[in-house]
């Protein structure tokens, strides 16, 4: 496999085909145009640029595509889609142990949003990667599935769902090792321009992971709750959630506009709903009775009144939460289903019993990534992960 930026100039078939039919002048001022995070945001009507089509990572890290199948301005001519490009330079960075390929494919001022807040620059990442593949050198990274939207102009957002399996024969920043074998779920949600991703929202199911470490997660979140040094600017208990303006109610949302199956209003009615007006019977209609459900730190549930009662939970510990969506993607089509991104973040007060133990009123800050399955308008399958380990660190601390 290249190691670097090969013929970042020259561009691909793709590409030479779009520009064939426009005028040569627009095609040369279209060359050079990035308008990163910009909108329109194409989603993918169907999945023929997908994990699923490729047949299996196994299959296309042994025998790497060749030809290109979607424009890519200025990326490594080695990658034929955004799906190759995630799946592979995940590989190399991990499993390949180059970590240095992370200047390839991160730029200098990346910014990346973790349990342990926002780490910027590459050089963090790098810092950060050699310690985990140091805790454990077996690592192995399976994609389960990847969702994406977007294109060379915008920026390619994906978010990757992994699975991540290992032996801890190093030391971590938990401490010493255990010898211990870890599987844990990960949901990364990436953007990427011209070979490198500058934004990542990443969660790691790390508080499974430092239960199945051995450790004792309460005490641990302490540990390095205690390490949070917030100024006055940054106290998490500033401010209060608005979800509730004077002595009024949630906000309605508008009536639907378009005809159809609208993915966007679906996804952004149901959490509205659900979360900021306490509706559980919003459930009922947006997911299917056999729903199954996977999330934070071993939670995997089936059916409705399962999930329900997951949230039902969460309102009770943090009774005057307000939920957002901060962004939200989507792939697929009414016959074959879609795929949808969900990022989200929620604020609340420590208020009520549960388990994370007596009340502490304190605030925190609740951030997710999501996925979801919905066919035949229902929501069949939700793989959620949260900063659980980060909600315990701003509860437990001294």
């Amino acid at each position: 496999m290249a190691t670097q930026k090969e013929n970042k100039t020259e561009r691909d078939p793709a590409e030479a085909n779009e520009s064939s039919q426009i005028a040569p002048s627009k095609a040369k001022a279209n060359a050079h145009l990035v308008r990163p995070k910009g909108e329109p945001r194409a989603m993918p009507k169907d999945y023929t640029i997908s994990l699923a089509a490729k047949g299996g990572t196994d299959r296309q890290l042994l025998n790497p595509p060749t030809e290109r199948v979607q424009r890519m301005r200025g990326f490594e001519d080695t990658y034929v889609d955004i799906i190759d490009f995630i799946v592979r330079v995940t590989h190399r960075i991990w499993e390949e142990k180059n970590m240095g390929y992370i200047y390839e494919t991160y730029k200098h001022n990346s910014r990346v949003y973790d349990d342990y807040g926002l780490q910027y620059g590459r050089e963090k990442i790098v810092k950060d990667t050699i310690h985990t593949i140091n805790a454990f050198p077996d690592i192995r990274l399976y994609a389960d599935e990847i969702v994406w939207a977007g294109d060379d102009e915008v920026g390619f957002h994906t978010s990757h769902r992994a699975v991540i399996i290992g032996h801890n024969t190093g030391y971590s920043r938990y401490g010493p090792p255990t010898g211990r074998k870890v599987v844990l779920w990960c949901i990364a949600n990436c953007i990427a321009l011209e070979n490198e991703i500058f934004e990542e929202w990443v969660v790691y199911d790390t508080a499974s992971l430092i239960h199945q470490l051995g450790f004792n997660l309460r005490e641990k979140a302490r540990e390095f709750g205690n390490k949070m040094d917030p100024d006055g600017l940054q106290d998490l208990r500033f401010g209060e959630p608005e979800r509730l303006l004077g002595q009024g109610k949630p906000p309605h949302m508008p009536p639907k506009t378009a005809d159809g199956f609208d993915v966007e209003d679906f996804v952004r009615r149901a959490y509205h709903y659900i979360w900021n007006w306490r509706m559980l019977g919003t459930v009922d209609a947006h997911y299917a009775p056999t729903l199954r459900f996977r999330g934070s730190t071993g939670r995997v549930y089936y059916g409705r009144g399962e999930y329900k009662s997951f949230i039902l939970s969460i309102m009770a510990m943090f009774p005057d939460l307000v939920h957002q969506i901060d962004d939200l993607y989507w792939m697929g089509n009414d016959r074959d289903g879609y795929l949808t991104s969900v990022r989200w973040s929620i604020v609340g007060t420590h208020r009520g019993a549960g388990i994370y133990g007596p009340p502490t009123g304190r605030r925190i800050t609740m951030w997710g990534n999501t996925q979801q399955h919905i066919k035949d308008g229902k929501i069949i399958e939700e793989w959620m992960l949260f900063n659980e380990f980060s909600v315990m660190q701003q509860i437990y601390r001294d």
